[in-house]
């Protein structure tokens, strides 16, 4: 066809490929400018080749074939396709700077799993099974986050001080991890001291138990669990609720201390013949 360009003829002029162009042409973003009936061979203009140029440099800057249609259909300067042009390269700054801050938080990721292995690799702490002897507690049974137990903690704190002897402790009575409806006491062992509404003294009981020292922050006290509730599988124990977490070692008052040190005993009360 005398001016015009077959489909291969315009693939090889534009270096868009076959596939592209008939693409192209069912989303509306470069018609030919005639079609054969009959056969559909599709035939372009030479007007079309730097549209169709056009069109494969904006698909290289990741605009979206929505996007393309629209710019080459309703912008006919090249004032338009400036400012068009333009706003991508501020979308992809953005992708640029949202991607470096992943790769900065995978970097951290990678970092604290390294050293939370490495660490739990090298801990000289088993898993031990011991008599534990009943103890008076101050109590605030709780729902909500894990973190929330602090507050329960310094309540307990400001009404008893004078009493508490011993490490806070955490009561578990789920059997399974809850992100913020979790059902906990925060406990401290006191010599004495009488229940009020908010805060009950109980005795807590003794019994046959697992014990394994935790050694480092809270957020990697899942390790821990994995390695107690293993050693109760492969040795037929079972354990019940609520289970315990006593910090021996965490953070202060003011001081948030050094997570690394931080020092949890997990403890489950196991069934025995007796009980």
């Amino acid at each position: 066809m005398a001016g015009m360009f077959s489909i291969g003829e315009f693939s090889k002029i534009t270096g868009l490929t076959i596939k592209s162009l008939r693409f192209y042409h069912e989303q509306g973003v470069l018609t030919p400018s005639h079609v054969e009936a009959g056969s559909g061979y599709r035939y372009y203009s030479e007007s079309q080749i730097d549209p169709a140029r056009v069109i494969a440099q904006l698909r290289d800057f990741e605009f979206t074939v929505a996007e393309v249609r629209d710019m080459v259909s309703e912008h006919n300067d090249d004032a338009d396709i400036l400012e068009r042009l333009a706003s991508q390269r501020s979308v992809i700054e953005s992708r640029i700077k949202r991607d470096r801050d992943i790769a900065r938080l995978l970097d951290r990721i990678i970092t604290h799993e390294t050293e939370a292995t490495r660490t739990m690799k090298h801990s000289t702490y088993a898993v031990a099974e011991k008599d534990i002897a009943p103890c008076l507690i101050a109590s605030i049974r709780m729902k909500g986050a894990y973190h929330e137990c602090s507050k329960g903690f310094a309540r307990i704190g400001r009404k008893l001080g004078r009493f508490i002897q011993g490490s806070p402790m955490l009561l578990h009575h789920d059997t399974e991890y809850k992100e913020c409806d979790a059902d906990f006491e925060a406990c401290m062992p006191v010599k004495k001291g009488d229940s009020t509404d908010e805060i009950t003294i109980k005795e807590l009981p003794g019994g046959r138990a697992l014990s394994l020292m935790h050694l480092g922050p809270y957020e990697e006290l899942g390790r821990s669990y994995e390695r107690i509730i293993s050693h109760a599988k492969e040795h037929n124990l079972r354990y019940h609720t609520p289970t315990r977490e006593i910090y021996h070692k965490g953070p202060g008052m003011i001081f948030k201390g050094n997570p690394k040190k931080y020092l949890t005993e997990i403890v489950f009360l196991i069934e025995t013949d007796a009980s």
